[in-house]
């Protein structure tokens, strides 16, 4: 890949980061119930995080041409408790919220993972492997907490 298409590329995807974060955050202060609220704003935090790192990594490219190393991020969960959907005030809102949230984590593996497979430096590969897989977790975490409000009733804590 050549380093102005790959520089547009960081651009986009630090730019995807930014509207992520921001709009965990905007989630986050629209659900009910305390673990919706810490999950989406833990979200936010973690995109804030990608966002941090891609920013150092376009720098880095723009005044070295150089891949920066990436340690990669645990996603926290919040503590283990559970709410009932029926304290819930607007359940198809908080469902629509989970759907669109997990529809973005899925573009964002998708991109990590093509951008990876189009870079020849070793750290750079690693680094959007990394974050691939990162934003994979961050799907799942989402899809279990899709399922366990859908199907049994409660926000639970969905064990990675």
């Amino acid at each position: 890949m050549k380093t102005p298409n790959l520089l547009d590329a960081i651009r986009i995807v630090k730019e995807n980061e930014r509207i992520a974060s921001a709009n965990y955050a905007e989630a986050s202060k629209n659900l009910w119930d305390a673990w919706g609220k810490e999950l989406f704003n833990q979200l936010s935090q973690f995109e804030q995080f990608h966002f941090e790192k891609i920013s150092a990594l376009e720098k880095s490219l723009e005044e070295s041409g150089n891949f920066i190393h990436y340690e990669g991020k645990e996603f926290p969960l919040p503590p283990l408790f559970e709410i009932k959907a029926a304290e819930e005030p607007d359940k198809k809102s908080t469902m629509q919220i989970i759907t669109e949230a997990r529809e973005l984590e899925q573009i964002a593996e998708k991109t990590y993972a093509s951008l990876a497979a189009q870079i020849t430096d070793a750290q750079g590969h690693e680094m959007f492997l990394k974050l691939s897989k990162e934003e994979h977790n961050h799907y799942l975490i989402l899809e279990k907490a899709y399922w366990t409000l859908n199907n049994f009733g409660v926000w639970r804590v969905p064990q990675a």
